[in-house]
């Protein structure tokens, strides 16, 4: 990425400062609406800059209204570009933004429909309806696919998107690439640390932490941990985090034998048959009064495989969770959970998309949703405590 110095001493991209020569140049040239825009080629001549960099600003200034681009025909000014050019530098009203708004076309993308995305989804639709919007649903099958579903969006002029991102270490190329024009895109349950984007996720750090807490005030202190790996998944990491400090916290000492990180996800195939991972786990670990599963998933595979090694639960072992799918509560024992609400979560994602929709220039804004503890029967109380946290 290449950046220039304004003369105030501001850092700004190179195609963002083409954005403005672009505009400038319009007002020169006095173009009416439908008139042609000199071509990438010819702007990048104009002002010294290469065409990719002239190919950005054009995009960018089509995302915003203000040209329109024809496949091999050129790009033109648009219908509008006057009216909202104003509405850039004065601001909307409320009434504006709203009647902008009207019939707007909103996507969201994501991996699965399992019952913790589906009820995101559901919230997101209620207020996209609200808006007058409409709403795309995008399953992606892969990373590859996933990039390319942001594309096919970008290109057919969706005014912006939800991702719930697959699981990756890092910020995909296409979402950085799209951050950079400026695109409307909110990331939920998901935070890239290595770039600033717009984010909406939940406060996995609390509810582990809440959760231990729960079980230790409850007598435990022999409490193992199961999780899949965290492959730079943000969420998984919280959670482990906020179980690791909670044991700091109430000085139990940390037994690296009595967590499993690596689970495989074959347990998803048959949740209701016993994990040969999870046997060999429990079988190394005797002493263990309780566990925490980084999902609710994996809790219901760890719930069936005790039970067919015939452990009551929770008498012999308690087992908590992390999601409160709508599994939970029709267990064999209703499961121990944190709540991740859905409704909140669905709601704080379309405003701040809708903010980047008016072309609100703030930074990167990351929103945190709390989670709450749900307590159902999976949990056996031993003894209270004395033990005071540090």
């Amino acid at each position: 990425m290449t950046y220039i110095t304004d003369n105030n001493g501001k850092k700004q991209l190179l195609y963002e400062q083409t954005i403005e020569k672009i505009r400038e140049e319009i007002r020169l040239r006095k173009l009416k609406p439908h008139d042609p825009v000199p071509s990438e080629g010819e702007f990048a001549g104009l002002f010294g800059v290469s065409r990719m960099t002239t190919k950005l600003a054009l995009e960018a200034l089509a995302k915003q209204g203000l040209v329109y681009r024809l496949a091999r025909r050129g790009t033109f000014i648009a219908e509008n570009y006057e009216t909202s050019q104003a509405e850039r530098d004065n601001g909307n009203s409320p009434v504006q933004e709203a009647q902008h708004l009207k019939m707007k076309r909103i996507a969201i993308v994501v991996p699965n429909l399992d019952d913790y995305l589906s009820r995101i989804i559901i919230s997101v639709e209620s207020e996209v309806r609200k808006l007058g919007c409409h709403l795309l649903i995008k399953i992606t099958k892969d990373k590859d696919d996933e990039s390319s579903c942001l594309q096919e969006l970008y290109d057919d002029q969706v005014d912006g998107v939800i991702l719930f991102p697959r699981g990756r270490k890092t910020c995909s190329e296409k979402i950085l690439r799209l951050t950079l024009l400026n695109y409307p895109l909110v990331i939920i349950d998901r935070i890239f640390r290595e770039v600033q984007i717009d984010c909406v996720y939940h406060d996995h750090y609390q509810g582990a932490y809440r959760l231990a807490e729960y079980l230790i005030t409850k007598g435990h202190n022999k409490i193992g941990y199961l999780s899949m790996s965290f492959d730079g998944v943000t969420s998984r990491e919280d959670r482990y985090k906020g179980y690791m400090q909670a044991l700091l916290n109430y000085h139990i000492p940390i037994n690296s034998h009595c967590m499993l990180l690596n689970c495989s996800e074959d347990y998803m195939d048959n949740l209701t048959v016993s994990n040969q991972e999870l046997i060999s786990f429990f079988e190394q670990n005797p002493e263990l009064t309780a566990v925490m599963c980084a999902d609710d998933y994996l809790a219901v595979s760890c719930m069936y495989t005790a039970l067919n090694m015939k452990m009551s639960i929770p008498e012999k072992l308690s087992i908590v969770g992390f999601s409160d799918i709508q599994l939970a509560s029709l267990l064999p024992v209703p499961l121990t959970t944190v709540r991740q609400q859905t409704k909140r979560f669905g709601q704080a994602a379309v405003q701040l998309l809708v903010k980047r929709m008016n072309n609100n220039k703030e930074v990167a804004t990351a929103i945190k949703v709390d989670t709450a503890l749900v307590e159902r029967s999976s949990v056996h109380f031993l003894q209270a405590i004395e033990q005071s946290k540090s």
